[in-house]
């Protein structure tokens, strides 16, 4: 059946994420427009029956929310180090959205989400952006353009210039291209050809692949905390990326709009707990985890095999 008229966005989970995924879906839904209708669909593995129940109750007339456990295609993702997010956990979830195009034949367009966001504006919006013939549409990654050591590694190892860089926590997805262009079974054959290492696993590889093809959306769609900027005055998606948690930290930017929603979510009480118990042994460790991801941001473009230097040789990396 075809459904022409919904808007489907896609959400990628485990069980310990379920808080703040229903911080997210809250504040989609309550400024949705109700004349549109949505469905939410919530990628997961293990994701209990409870926590199933409790996303659930956040749906509405016109927002609709589907869960569907991904199992099969994932058998050959391991757990490398470049395959870890951050550098110091490994998710099969971050690979969730790659598998999107091929899994929904029902959808030409649609849209993915981090689970780490607030939305504060109405998604039709984001969804109804002509994407012309452009394979997604994404934001620059402005939490990293500072860096001089990983904008060395966007442009030396994943061979992409830092203003084309993009995050890969908000896509907007021309799914049927997508499929025409067998993004997932491209996808797959680099990674278990190549073991590429990254940084930011997902992101490397769709940055990577889709270069070229990508309509660059206003920063106001993946507005992400950045202490040394002055804050969006009207953020649309406000994304809490990397280690800006206000679920972990005081005094991350976008704070208010996060406790605003994070309230009536149902999950609040859980949400406080985990603010409360975060000690000062995880801060250590997000410190020296993003003191390495630096360094191997540096280290990283003398591989022998980078998608850059690939690329340059020959082989197909873009679609």
């Amino acid at each position: 059946m075809k459904t022409q008229n919904e808007i489907p966005v896609f959400f990628s989970i485990d069980n310990s994420y379920a808080p703040f995924l229903a911080a997210a879906l809250y504040s989609a839904q309550k400024n949705c427009n109700k004349n549109r209708k949505y469905r939410a669909v919530v990628l997961y593995q293990d994701l209990s029956e409870e926590n199933i129940k409790r996303l659930s109750a956040l749906a509405s007339e016109n927002f609709s929310i589907d869960f569907v456990e991904m199992k099969s295609g994932l058998d050959s993702i391991t757990d490398r180090m470049s395959n870890r997010l951050r550098c110091d956990y490994f998710t099969l979830t971050i690979y969730f959205r790659l598998f999107i195009p091929a899994m929904v034949p029902e959808y030409d367009k649609g849209i993915y989400i981090d689970s780490d966001v607030i939305v504060c504006g109405d998604l039709a919006e984001l969804f109804d952006t002509d994407l012309k013939d452009n394979l997604m549409g994404a934001c620059t990654d402005l939490s990293v353009a500072d860096v001089p050591e990983l904008v060395n590694y966007m442009e030396n190892a994943v061979g992409v210039k830092k203003e084309e860089y993009i995050n890969s926590g908000v896509l907007l997805m021309n799914l049927k291209k997508m499929r025409e262009q067998n993004l997932e079974s491209h996808f797959l054959n680099l990674l278990n050809t190549y073991h590429f290492d990254c940084i930011a696993p997902d992101q490397d590889y769709l940055n990577a692949i889709c270069n070229g093809k990508i309509l660059y959306l206003g920063q106001e769609w993946d507005t992400m905390p950045n202490q040394s900027a002055e804050p969006l005055k009207d953020p649309k998606l406000i994304h809490y990326n990397l280690f800006s948690k206000p679920w972990c930290y005081d005094g991350v930017q976008y704070s208010k709009e996060f406790w605003q929603y994070a309230q009536n979510c149902g999950y609040i009480d859980e949400i406080k707990a985990y603010k409360e118990a975060y000690s000062d042994e995880q801060k250590k460790k997000d410190s020296e985890c993003l003191g390495l991801l630096v360094q191997r941001g540096n280290d990283m473009p003398k591989n022998e095999i980078t998608f850059k230097k690939l690329f340059e040789s020959g082989v197909k990396i873009r679609l």
